[in-house]
């Protein structure tokens, strides 16, 4: 199993959601996050006022799938998060040892 955790621009939530959903994905965590990269932030007029904004609000998605489906997922959210621009994001993946749904006591790809 992999864990696969995606930093993504804020307006692209949706529609990876519904891309992953269509690969077969029902279900991801999705929490809001602040940061930075090679942008260091930018500068915005707010009222005649100029302010420095340091952390870009994206979203952090994280997803256990099998290892049979990691490359497609990584390919969808590539491809739906993708804008060219700076700040789309990363991908990042590592192993899953162990996974257990609690209610039932289920593990590895059967808890997924």
């Amino acid at each position: 199993m992999k864990m696969i955790t995606a930093i993504i621009q804020t307006h692209k939530l949706d529609d990876v959601r519904e891309s992953l959903n269509e690969v077969g994905i029902m279900g991801m965590t999705v929490t809001e996050a602040k940061g930075f990269g090679r942008t260091k932030g930018h500068t915005e007029i707010y009222r005649g006022a100029e302010y420095q904004i340091n952390y870009i609000p994206k979203f952090k998605i994280e997803l256990v799938v099998e290892d049979s489906i990691e490359e497609k997922v990584i390919e969808t959210i590539s491809k739906t998060a993708k804008t060219g621009k700076i700040g789309d994001g990363k991908i990042f993946v590592w192993d899953i040892e162990t996974a257990i749904r609690i209610r039932t006591g289920e593990t590895d790809e059967q808890a997924l």
